[in-house]
C-alpha cells in the first residue's frame, strides 16, 4: 500500500508500506529509516531552516525542524534513534542562474541544512540524488529502506 505525502507533510509508517512525495523541486524529501524495526519516515520540506517568527505549528515546512520533529515521532512509533540513516533527494535550481545565484538557492540551502541538522543529530546520511535543474518524485519502500528517485526528464531512476 502507498501513502502519498504532500508539500510541507510529514508521515511515519512501517514495511510493507510505501511513501511518495510527488514534483520535488527545490522542496527536499528527507527519508529516515530504522532497518531493525523496518519503520520509516518521509517528509516534503520547503524551506532550509526554522526562524523566530515562524509560525509555531509549521515544523515540517522546515528541512531542520521537520528532520528533528521526525526523529521524535519516529522514536515514539518505536524507532531506535541510533539505529536511524537518511537519505535525502530534490534541492534543484529548477531555473538558469550564475553559479554565485545557485550557491544561495533555496534547493542548495535546503540540501546543506539537511546535511548540518543530521550531522548535528549523529544520524548517517546513507544517500543522496540532490541538485541540478530537474524535478523529482520519491516512492520510500519500508520494507527494503530503498528510496527510489524518479527523474521525469531524464527518463531514469535512481535507487539509493
Amino acid at each position: 500500500m502507498s501513502e502519498r505525502v504532500g508539500i510541507a507533510e510529514l508521515r511515519i509508517a512501517r514495511a510493507p508500506e510505501v511513501l511518495k512525495a510527488y514534483g520535488l523541486g527545490s522542496c527536499l524529501a528527507i527519508a529516515l529509516y530504522d532497518a531493525g524495526t523496518r519503520v520509516g519516515g518521509l517528509v516534503h520540506s520547503l524551506l532550509p531552516t526554522r526562524r523566530p517568527g515562524d509560525a509555531p505549528g509549521d515544523a515540517t515546512k522546515y528541512v531542520d525542524a521537520a528532520i528533528r520533529q521526525m526523529v521524535e515521532e519516529l522514536a515514539a512509533a518505536g524507532a531506535d534513534p541510533a539505529r536511524l540513516q537518511a537519505k535525502i533527494a530534490g534541492g534543484a535550481n529548477m531555473f538558469e542562474t550564475d553559479y554565485v545565484t545557485l550557491m544561495h538557492s533555496i534547493g542548495v540551502r535546503n540540501a546543506r541544512s539537511a546535511r548540518e541538522t543530521l550531522l548535528e543529530l549523529g544520524i548517517p546520511l546513507a544517500g543522496e540524488e540532490v541538485g541540478g535543474n530537474r524535478g523529482r518524485t520519491v516512492a520510500f519502500d519500508l520494507a527494503t529502506g530503498h528510496l527510489l528517485v524518479y527523474c521525469a526528464r531524464e527518463n531514469r531512476t535512481t535507487t539509493l
